[in-house]
């Protein structure tokens, strides 16, 4: 479909956007059916720092531009985005898809943004304070950029909507589970890409562990999330680049009781300043703190005590499978940093995982002596979930 070509419902051109605190990835994908097309993806990185990059590939890994400059904001990213498509030969989008790490307890799947879901996603801002205020601001910034257009709110928790109630009820009195507490599970779009690209390979009992900045390992029995690390917010589970992960309610009680901390300071300590960041004092970027390791020993540390975290969550999850027929490892980290892979691996020996050293630190040939070794590197194709869903819903709006 060429610039100015008519679209059609059997070929949608989408822009998937996906919005982090100071970044804002996308792709646009010509979507038919369950099939995605990638046509071009990018990135806006560093955003409101001095030092900020845009840049942007075709679907042959040809760069269409790569920029070094200030990107003030989430509006200016859009900006950007819009300018690149007019004065490309790409077709112009027929609907734009976000990704919402967490709608709440009301908004469960994906759907069309009206101005409904623009307030009860405001309303639930509370649980995802990193992500949702930078989401709602591209919400906002896409629609008067590109009105009239139908947008798409594909949400993380979605994946994890159907987690049997002894996963996802905490233990904690009625009345405040009522309000919407509970575990939600995040990195679904993520999750959700592993298993489409396992296909009828799927296993019975997979485990998907998504390392990057934000970290969550997922149990998933024929294809259904059952139980998941991360709870009510992201901040949960295993230790990330600078989040926590879940901690002792105690140690909360003592900050606020003994420390004087308050809602805001506990909030900036358990998302900003923990994690390899916290432990490290250097950093929560995994490959700084390589470079580090063999001089710094708190670095060395951070890194032991992330592997450590990630390897006794994948025990815990073969807990709730009986076992484990297969092991993905995705983002970030998981997909490119195999010295962290090894080490999660080698404490999990006992269960049969292994590595084939020669293929697991290619990203070229990533399988690892598979199935006998049961790891598998894949990755997370969260863009091309976005843009899926967002054709399926937007075809569904335009044939009513």
């Amino acid at each position: 479909m060429d610039a100015g070509e008519p679209v059609t419902i059997a070929q949608l051109p989408v822009l998937a956007l996906n919005s982090g605190s100071s970044s804002l990835k996308f792709g646009l994908y010509r979507v038919s059916g369950l099939r995605t097309e990638e046509l071009l993806s990018g990135a806006a990185e560093a955003i409101g720092e001095v030092s900020g990059k845009f840049h942007v590939r075709d679907s042959q890994g040809s760069t269409l531009a790569c920029d070094t400059a200030s990107i003030p904001s989430q509006q200016d990213a859009i900006i950007r985005i819009g300018k690149l498509l007019d004065g490309s030969q790409m077709p112009a989008p027929a609907a734009i898809g976000h990704r919402i790490v967490h709608g709440g307890p009301k908004l469960r799947q994906h759907c069309l943004i009206d101005e409904l879901v623009v307030q009860q996603l405001e309303s639930a801002a509370v649980f995802a304070p990193l992500h949702t205020p930078s989401a709602l601001s591209v919400i906002r910034f896409a629609q008067d950029h590109f009105s009239g257009l139908p947008q798409v709110a594909c949400f993380d928790t979605t994946f994890h909507a159907g987690m049997p109630d002894v996963a996802r009820v905490l233990p904690l009195p009625r009345d405040l589970r009522s309000l919407g507490i509970q575990r939600y599970g995040f990195h679904g779009l993520s999750c959700e890409s592993v298993v489409g690209q396992l296909g009828t390979s799927v296993p019975e009992r997979l485990i998907i562990a998504h390392l990057g900045n934000g970290v969550s390992v997922t149990a998933v029995k024929n294809g259904k999330s059952i139980d998941t690390s991360m709870g009510l917010t992201p901040s949960g589970g295993v230790m990330m680049g600078s989040r926590s992960g879940d901690l002792d309610p105690g140690v909360l009680v003592y900050l606020m009781r003994e420390q004087k901390f308050n809602a805001v300071t506990l909030e900036d300590l358990i998302d900003r300043r923990s994690g390899l960041m916290g432990v490290s004092g250097i950093g929560g970027d995994m490959r700084r703190l390589h470079a580090a390791a063999s001089s710094n020993p708190d670095a060395r540390l951070a890194i032991d005590m992330f592997c450590y975290s990630v390897r006794k969550q994948i025990a815990a999850m073969m807990a709730v499978l009986g076992g484990a027929d297969l092991v993905v490892f995705t983002g970030g980290i998981g997909e490119n940093d195999g010295e962290v892979r090894a080490s999660i691996c080698a404490g999990l020996s006992w269960a049969g995982v292994s590595l084939d050293d020669a293929r697991h630190h290619s990203n070229h040939n990533p399988v690892s002596n598979a199935p006998v070794s049961r790891m598998l590197v894949l990755p997370s194709q969260e863009d091309e979930q976005i843009a899926r869903h967002t054709g399926a819903i937007a075809c569904r709006g335009l044939r009513d």
